[in-house]
């Protein structure tokens, strides 16, 4: 077995060795009559119908089709703060799957600061580059000021995927969950354990989708718009959860609960916890690598279960969701992704599975089906039209 795992590591390393990108030319630069048109003087005059018309930058230089994914290495998987150099291999690992899913140029981008300000300063001075900014590993709350202001202030869709690529691909597995169990999301209570980036926006997509009855719990308990809370994060999550005012631990709310979702610590869910839940249970247990409760131990007593990892059935990957809203989004030359587009790729995602094959042990397809990101890509150019944020209708003479 350890000889195994040494071949692993090695295959691992080697795999990695230089990088796992590179960049290629579109046309070949072969004589002097190729290099007077990619370079001086032919590029002059695309240079300027930029400048005369900036809107030709998506048509006549990269940005078309490039996003720029960055990091400052604070919360790199569960590494935590491992520093810039080493979030690179990660960078690179999602710049590789945008391309090979979707076709989108990514480029990594490692920020040597952890100042909110500088960062914020230095991906707006990077934006006239890029059709658009995916933000990754980068520590909350930290990481809502620099998404916020960053969407705020910039023209070009920004997106934080631990917090929403997580959000819309729970919400796709939960809309499927349910509808095995003959559920509707209106009417069930869901748990959320684990209230930092991810679950707050987990929360916020599963309200957009109608939810009502969802209560925020974290290491003081559950959530609750009667108490005083030093983060103002908390302070806004509790206005808009627990509807009922329901207090104390994990195992006091989750008494007669439809679905538990953690995105928190492994072990924090017990079978006695699972065995009060309600009729039927949902259970979504994604931390990585080890769940909230062992999967061997939970699915005997559970509905529906999924994890974060690819060694059991429903797996809660991001790269369902990330490749293809980026793609949908720079084809109509979004300036944004707003709630939305976020709530109808998850539809678009929970839609590849028909429902006649939907069962317990698939509520979420594989991210190597093709038709994932077609199906978002086609979801967010409409949603992006309807809601005002696309500056190009790809709907346009399609029946």
């Amino acid at each position: 077995m350890e000889e195994l795992l040494m071949e692993l590591l090695e295959e691992i390393m080697l795999l990695h060795k230089g990088g796992k990108l590179e960049t290629t030319l579109k046309h070949p630069i072969l004589c002097k009559d190729d290099l007077s048109k990619v370079y001086t003087p032919g590029v002059a005059k695309v240079c300027q119908a930029i400048a005369d018309d900036q809107s030709q930058a998506y048509e006549l230089t990269t940005k078309k089709n490039t996003v720029a994914v960055v990091s400052d290495g604070t919360a790199v998987l569960g590494l935590g703060d491992i520093g810039p150099k080493a979030a690179m291999p990660v960078m690179e690992g999602k710049a590789a799957l945008f391309k090979q899913f979707a076709d989108v140029d990514a480029v990594p981008i490692c920020l040597d600061t952890k100042d909110t300000e500088e960062i914020i300063a230095i991906v707006k001075a990077l934006a006239p580059t890029f059709g658009g900014i995916n933000l990754e590993d980068i520590s909350s709350p930290r990481c809502f000021e620099i998404e916020a202001r960053l969407r705020a202030e910039l023209d070009i869709p920004v997106f934080h995927d631990d917090q929403h690529g997580t959000a819309i691909v729970v919400t796709a597995g939960l809309l499927n969950a349910l509808k095995v169990c003959g559920k509707d999301i209106k009417d069930v209570k869901i748990v959320v354990n684990g209230i930092g980036a991810a679950g707050i926006s987990v929360s916020k997509m599963l309200l957009h989708a109608g939810a009502v009855n969802l209560i925020g719990v974290d290491r003081e308990g559950a959530i609750n718009r009667l108490a005083d809370y030093e983060r103002s994060h908390w302070s806004d999550y509790a206005q808009i959860t627990n509807p009922y005012l329901e207090i104390g631990s994990l195992s006091d709310v989750i008494k007669g609960a439809d679905v538990f979702i953690g995105v928190s610590a492994p072990d924090v869910l017990k079978l006695e916890d699972v065995l009060n839940m309600a009729t039927d249970p949902i259970v979504f247990a994604m931390a990585n690598p080890m769940p909230e409760i062992d999967p061997a131990i939970a699915a005997p007593h559970v509905r529906v279960m999924a994890t974060g990892r690819s060694d059991y059935p429903n797996q809660i990957n991001n790269v369902l969701c990330f490749p293809g809203i980026f793609r949908g989004a720079l084809d109509c030359e979004a300036t944004d992704i707003n709630e939305d587009m976020k709530l109808a790729a998850a539809e678009a995602i929970s839609s590849v599975i028909d429902p006649s094959e939907l069962h317990e042990k698939y509520i979420i397809p594989d991210a190597f089906d093709p038709r994932v990101v077609e199906r978002i890509r086609m979801a967010v150019a409409e949603a992006a039209v309807k809601s005002g944020v696309a500056r190009k209708n790809l709907l346009v003479g399609i029946n």
